[in-house]
């Protein structure tokens, strides 16, 4: 993963306030319990500014927040709840000595990693500070659902009280792959003297079949117990752009 978030941290909670964290964190906390963890011990991979780690928190959960962007973390401390540490370090070479019953990593963080080595030391790194029979929770891209449906570019627009936000999206294929490289020009207006910044960022995103996932974790110590779509529980199609699953340390 690269420097992908530093320019625009600031903007970051903006950008994505139409996010729903409250039904995102229920719905985790019932495949938690689903699946058969009573523990309450969560490492995060991919934190960002705390919105998931807060709510976790409020439900009683203990949370270390990995985020290598030092801009997230700086905002996550400042909103922090009691019951929640973060560590600013990346999810693929992270260290910890406190062990955990459930790791997390949401908004396709995962997707990020599109070196088949960074996924398994990132995989490993995750089974390591696992309990036995812990689980692993994340969402990424779907194989077939990119495949199918094809990204486009897209154009995202949102005003806070201060700044106005534009965001250009757009996508190169590489099929062979499995790799989406996302290109963002991104317009931050300031609303009080009408003044701009712009700035580009180039995100790679791996998509993923269930087969591969399956490959993942039989070869870093896990086993798929299921998976389905992200917040919906539906099954994964042609229509199914983010996909849920759910492993087991073995």
């Amino acid at each position: 993963m690269s420097q992908n978030f530093n320019l625009y941290s600031q903007y970051y909670d903006l950008l994505y306030k139409d996010k729903d964290y409250l039904a995102e964190t229920d719905y985790l906390v019932n495949l938690i319990n689903k699946y058969g963890s009573s523990g309450k011990k969560i490492i995060e991979l991919g934190s960002g500014t705390g919105k998931h780690a807060n709510l976790l928190a409020g439900k009683g959960y203990y949370v270390l927040g990995i985020e290598r962007s030092a801009e997230m973390v700086e905002i996550a401390n400042q909103i922090k709840k009691d019951g929640i540490n973060f560590q600013i370090a990346d999810i693929t070479n992270f260290k910890t000595e406190l062990s955990f019953d459930i790791a997390l990593s949401l908004f396709h963080v995962i997707s990020y990693l599109i070196n088949t080595d960074q996924l398994i030391k990132t995989f490993e790194n995750v089974n390591s500070c696992l309990n036995k029979e812990g689980l692993f929770i994340f969402d990424v891209w779907h194989s077939t659902a990119v495949n199918f449906q094809r990204p486009e570019k897209r154009t995202k627009i949102l005003k806070g009280e201060n700044i106005e936000v534009t965001r250009n999206a757009t996508p190169i294929i590489y099929p062979e792959l499995n790799i989406v490289e996302v290109n963002y020009d991104i317009s931050v207006k300031n609303l009080k003297n009408a003044s701009h910044n712009f700035f580009q960022e180039q995100h790679p995103m791996r998509h993923f079949s269930k087969q591969e996932i399956e490959l993942l974790a039989y070869a870093t110590g896990f086993e798929i117990i299921h998976n389905e779509e992200f917040l919906s529980g539906a099954v994964p199609s042609q229509q199914t752009w983010g996909v849920c699953y759910i492993l087991r340390k073995i």
